[in-house]
């Protein structure tokens, strides 16, 4: 009896002493968006490519290409890679790790690289940053480490990965990339077979929506277009959803990767949100 009330003892001075120990410190984050990860063309139609039911009319969008910095504590999370160097027409003027070096962040300091898909101009420099851990939907993993990938999977940078000789967690769903809920890749396929968006929660601005292609542009957002060159149709529509749903939950601010209207929404680099 004296030992079992001795551990019940112990065990309420432990709770007491729980419940009042200070919880730990959340990690600093800040939101930075790259100044350039691809050369704007001018504004194009986006009747015939952007929707399957050509509800555009004459509609001209200025695309631009673009690339994030998330920083949690001291770990780096970079999402997406923009325009290789030597794209034709739309290559960057500036290298991300060129970028990053402003900032005094090297490329060996980048945990985590994010892809929201395999097109080239979210994966182009990727290969810069061959100590990160690669963060892809396991559907376009698949498509990229396939014996004959498709037209449009742009599988050349990813090679030290699908050698084995880099890391990469391939994300069936979800992935909360920092184990606290701050950041967190969305399953958003449609676009592509593992197409992903991220949520980002920052202590000061607060959530932010980062697209990826799983909306190009504001019109697009706003009535549920799809484009004809998307893998799925109907995963189109319910990202779409849902991406709306956690907008509206989490009073989030939605970044549309290629909208140059939504650039305002982020200082300018290299100024980060917080």
């Amino acid at each position: 009896m004296r030992r079992i009330s001795t551990l019940l003892v112990a065990g309420l001075c432990a709770g007491i002493f729980s419940l009042h120990t200070p919880a730990q410190a959340a990690a600093e984050m800040s939101l930075m968006r790259l100044a350039d990860c691809g050369t704007p063309q001018a504004p194009v139609p986006v009747n015939e490519r952007f929707s399957d039911t050509f509800s555009y009319g004459d509609l001209k969008i200025q695309f631009v290409f673009s690339c994030y910095l998330i920083k949690h504590g001291d770990q780096y999370l970079l999402w997406d890679t923009g325009h290789s160097m030597t794209a034709p027409n739309v290559a960057p003027k500036v290298s991300i790790v060129d970028q990053l070096d402003k900032i005094g962040v090297k490329p060996e300091q980048i945990t985590y690289v994010g892809i929201s898909h395999y097109h080239a101009d979210h994966t182009g420099q990727v290969a810069s940053f061959p100590k990160a851990t690669l963060l892809i939907g396991v559907g376009d993993w698949n498509a990229i480490t396939a014996p004959n990938p498709a037209p449009g999977v742009n599988f050349k940078p990813f090679e030290g990965w699908i050698k084995g000789d880099n890391k990469v967690e391939p994300q069936p769903n979800d992935k909360d990339v920092f184990g606290d809920g701050s950041v967190i890749m969305l399953n958003t396929p449609g676009h592509t077979p593992g197409h992903h968006s991220l949520l980002v929660k920052l202590p000061q601005m607060g959530s932010v929506v980062i697209s990826g292609d799983a909306v190009h542009f504001r019109e697009n957002y706003d009535n549920n277009g799809v484009p004809r060159f998307n893998s799925d149709r109907s995963q189109t529509l319910a990202s779409i959803e849902r991406l709306k749903g956690i907008v509206a939950t989490f009073k989030a601010a939605l970044i549309i990767q290629h909208d140059a209207r939504d650039i305002d929404k982020l200082p300018a680099f290299p100024t980060a949100a917080k």
